[in-house]
């Protein structure tokens, strides 16, 4: 049976079953909790100052409390996901967003740095597996047919934070302390539980469900695949925000006061293309995908060659941002490919997405230290990105290879 026959199966059973009227509300629920995920994790890079200052560390040590979040990210995603999969979906978001709030309000009164690294890792640890378990809820409230666009509303979330949550949290800690940076995203994960309880409707547990289940059909390599699509391919879009600013102030010779404001495009171009990528992936998923790379490879390659010019640069970031909605797309396909594994495999995209984040910086970081300047984050990306579209295709065409030994030509 398919997962939207099982989902729908226990929706259609329990009391609580919405009306179609109910549905924006519950995206909104699980888009704010989206939100609040994304600025407590940008915002921490932009009040490393102020936290630097507010512990007497020095910068390395400061930027643990960015690292130690990533860390929970990659740990706590499949923990959570193998560990509570009989946990009903509903009652694993509210735990999920509950452990954040926690996590995000402890960050906010920690007295002392080991303490604040403690709780940036309990916040990291719940991340991966919101946001895949509320993309499988998202989508079991819609049609097949738009499913990729209910996905698409929840990590809509995601960006729009990295336009106005990040800027009013890191502005706020800027002027009252950084643990305003912390205490905002965990205020809205407080509200997000409630709005979950109020308007996500109830379900049973899977009763075929167990962490042995989980594991067992992680087996399948189309799995791994698309994991792999996105831990390469998604690199390169941290290689060149990583060190953007750098390039707006040491080659396109911009004002430090405006590179945040600049910086803002990419999520714009995040948000316009999760919504556009997300209603062309309803339509044709795979051939989505195939552009979305290949046209990523060619906006990247453009990067290192107009770092020069403001215009090109802004126009270039644009393109990237939206080209990164990759994740969410990537989350629609997990969906077709994971069979017994969704939950799992939902959150895995998030362990990928911040390996990508770890290895996009760390190789662009590496050119640049040889020697080939700053603009040659780009080509590391494009790179990248090179490699993930390479893994892409040979995934659809061992499909290929797969549907035709079903069919007993092979």
């Amino acid at each position: 049976m398919s997962f939207h026959m099982l989902t729908r199966e226990r929706i259609a059973r329990s009391p609580d079953k919405p009306r179609d009227t109910s549905v924006p509300l519950m995206l909104l629920s699980l888009a704010l909790g989206a939100f609040a995920l994304g600025t407590a994790e940008f915002a921490a890079m932009s009040l490393l100052p102020s936290i630097r200052a507010g512990f007497g560390v020095d910068a390395p040590t400061a930027a643990h409390a960015v690292s130690l979040y990533a860390i929970g990210v990659v740990v706590g995603a499949p923990a959570i996901a193998i560990g509570f999969a009989r946990m009903s979906r509903r009652m694993l978001l509210v735990l999920s967003i509950a452990i954040f709030a926690i996590g995000n309000i402890g960050s906010a009164l920690a007295q002392s740095f080991e303490a604040l690294l403690a709780f940036r890792f309990l916040s990291g640890l719940p991340h991966g597996a919101y946001l895949g378990v509320a993309s499988l809820v998202a989508a079991s409230m819609v049609s097949d047919e738009h499913r990729a666009r209910a996905v698409s509303y929840v990590f809509l979330g995601l960006t729009t934070s990295v336009i106005f949550g990040v800027g009013i949290a890191t502005a706020l800690g800027q002027m009252f302390g950084w643990y305003i940076g912390f205490a905002i995203p965990g205020a809205i994960a407080v509200l997000t539980a409630i709005m979950i309880l109020a308007f996500v409707p109830k379900d049973r547990p899977d009763p075929s469900a167990s962490p042995l289940a989980e594991i067992k059909g992680l087996k399948d390599r189309g799995i791994w695949l698309t994991l792999a699509t996105g831990a390469i391919g998604f690199a390169g879009y941290f290689a060149v925000f990583s060190f953007t600013s750098s390039i707006l102030i040491e080659i396109t010779m911009v004002e430090p006061l405006w590179v945040p404001a600049l910086m803002t495009v990419y999520g714009i171009g995040m948000s316009l293309g999760t919504l556009v990528f997300g209603r062309l992936a309803d339509r044709n998923l795979k051939m989505t995908l195939t552009a979305m790379l290949a046209l990523n490879v060619v906006a990247l390659g453009i990067f290192a060659f107009v770092a020069s010019s403001l215009t090109g640069l802004v126009v270039t970031m644009l393109f990237i941002g939206a080209f990164s909605a990759l994740g969410g797309v990537l989350q629609t396909r997990l969906m077709e490919v994971a069979r017994n594994a969704q939950t799992s495999a939902a959150v895995l995209n998030h362990s990928a997405m911040n390996f990508a984040n770890a290895l996009g910086p760390w190789l662009a970081g590496l050119s640049i230290s040889l020697g080939y300047g700053l603009p040659s984050a780009g080509l590391v990306a494009a790179g990248l990105s090179i490699g993930g579209l390479a893994i892409w295709l040979y995934g659809c065409w061992d499909d290929a290879g797969l549907l035709r030994k079903d069919a007993g030509v092979l």
